[in-house]
């Protein structure tokens, strides 16, 4: 009897949930289905240019059949030459950028951005941008806050109490996601999500255009899925195995700003015997043989602030964009602290701004190779530049739930696809090496140094409409590489100077 009453109210429930149950269905998209609507652009020059803007829908973990479907956004630009070739496809940096972001936060620089870097390229093909899975505003946006405690300021900042600050940081992420298999979130996951976008906007092959991360992301495509690309154009680059920057090689890209730095007579006044670089050995021994304690502001108006600075505050600040270095470097040099004062107080107060919590799911998961890890380890760059670079991935590896990627594909391997490489010689976020060491793995490319050219030498190209834009776009369209120069340049910054008097005077 119970067992016959319990099978009539099976019944009745299943007769009323199912129609419900089959309407919760349909709105669930299948794996590689996309859903995109009409949207209208304004260019900074005030044009209306039409897009799609839609969501690509991709299973969370690959290799989980039961994986949950998660979103990805997509932007396609419609090509405007008569004879368009393949589209371009345009991954951006990060792990946590967006340009699909930049179409809707409604700023003039997002503005300029996309009228000045990504639409030329539909004289080639289509343009299309895609969002990294995990931080896409048509998906989820996965992060974490970026420092949840204060950091004192009655000791300077070291390496050692930064990664432990920043492994909580990211174990309080991770655990705000319990729902959610973040193991998905790996490189070889954002790879096969733009196969998936090609498939499902019906593109034979394509043209890969990738920054910084981008740069890294494309490699894996070409990795993965090679036979649907037709060539790639790379800056900022970034090698599968080198996400973890050599510091030597940072250093080298600083001597580089200075060198243009000591011939700038704005400056003179300021410089010690033997230029900058003597200046930054002395600051670099200063403080390595003892900290300094100043008295300042954090620079937006609160109330003074005793802060004690040692050697890992002047190595992270050597990392300053290229117009302030020069006149950070002699402030410190002539002992005038309280600009490093104010940041510092600024960079260890609580924060909460939001940071990408795929960017340590997918860099640590790909990692570096052992022999990598050991020339980090031993590089003498640690010296003037520390560990801050690697350190807290490397800790942050035995927790981190995304797998391994593998030196199979950390390693790089000979490819015949045709790439361009472009790459500024001040770039203190990739540094010159980086491209230098993958060239030789692609007999069909061609290196371009940007003299003057920091991370986002290629967008400053475009930006300025240099000469040398026109040849880009060639080469996105027919893959030729004769007539390419070796070097290009852009104008010399205008160095800030110190704000103090010059010695002497």
């Amino acid at each position: 009897m119970i067992g016959r009453v319990w099978m009539a109210a099976a019944l009745l429930l299943a007769l009323v949930w199912a129609p419900q149950a089959r309407a919760a269905a349909a709105e669930t998209p299948r794996a590689g289905a996309i859903v995109s609507e009409q949207r209208t652009f304004t260019t900074s020059d005030g044009a209306a240019v039409p897009y799609e803007l839609g969501t690509l829908y991709v299973p969370e973990n690959r290799a989980d059949p039961r994986s949950r479907i998660i979103g990805v956004g997509f932007v396609r630009f419609r090509a405007t030459g008569p004879a368009a070739g393949a589209p371009t496809f345009h991954l951006p940096g990060g792990p946590g950028s967006s340009y699909v972001a930049w179409l809707n936060d409604g700023s003039a620089l997002s503005r300029r951005r996309v009228t000045k870097m990504l639409l030329p390229f539909r004289a080639v093909g289509d343009v299309v941008l895609i969002d990294q899975r995990g931080f896409s505003t048509r998906g989820d946006q996965l992060t974490y806050r970026e420092r949840p405690a204060a950091a004192p300021l009655d000791r300077p900042s070291t390496i050692h109490e930064d990664t432990k600050a920043w492994l909580s940081a990211i174990r309080l992420g991770l655990a705000a996601y319990p729902g959610k298999d973040l193991s998905g979130y790996t490189i070889a996951a954002c790879a096969d999500d733009v196969d998936a976008l090609r498939q499902a906007l019906g593109y034979p092959r394509i043209v890969l255009v990738g920054q910084s991360f981008g740069s890294q992301w494309s490699l894996a495509v070409m990795r993965r899925h090679p036979q649907i690309v037709t060539r790639a154009i790379l800056s900022g680059v970034e090698p599968l195995n080198n996400h973890y920057d050599m510091p030597s090689h940072i250093f080298a890209s600083l001597q580089h700003l200075a060198w243009e730095a000591d011939k700038d007579p704005r400056l003179a006044p300021w410089l010690p015997p033997g230029g900058l670089m003597a200046a930054v050995w002395a600051v670099r021994d200063r403080l390595a043989q003892a900290p300094v304690t100043v008295e300042a502001t954090d620079g937006t108006g609160g109330p003074p602030r005793t802060v004690v600075l040692g050697l890992g505050d002047f190595q992270q600040a050597l990392l300053s964009p290229p117009e302030v270095w020069p006149a950070m470097v002699l402030s410190l040099y002539h002992g005038h602290y309280e600009g490093l004062a104010a940041q510092a107080i600024r960079e260890r107060a609580v924060s909460s701004k939001p940071e990408a919590l795929i960017g340590p799911l997918i860099d640590i998961s790909l990692g570096v190779t052992p022999e990598r890890q050991h020339l980090l380890r031993s590089d003498p760059g640690l010296a003037f530049m520390g560990a801050w670079n690697f350190d807290g991935y490397l800790a942050a590896k035995p927790f981190i739930p995304t797998p391994d990627m593998g030196d199979e594909l950390r390693t790089p391997v000979r490819s015949e696809i045709p790439v361009l490489f472009v790459h500024g010689d001040w770039d203190i976020s990739t540094p010159m090496e980086n491209p230098l060491g993958l060239v030789p793995y692609f007999p069909n490319s061609h290196l371009l140094r940007v003299h003057r050219g920091g991370h986002t030498a290629r967008a400053a190209l475009f930006d300025q409409d240099a000469p040398i834009v026109g040849p880009i776009l060639d080469f996105a369209r027919t893959g030729a590489l004769a007539g390419l120069p070796d070097e290009t340049a852009l104008p010399a910054p205008t160095f800030q100077t110190p704000s103090f008097p010059p010695p002497g005077r």
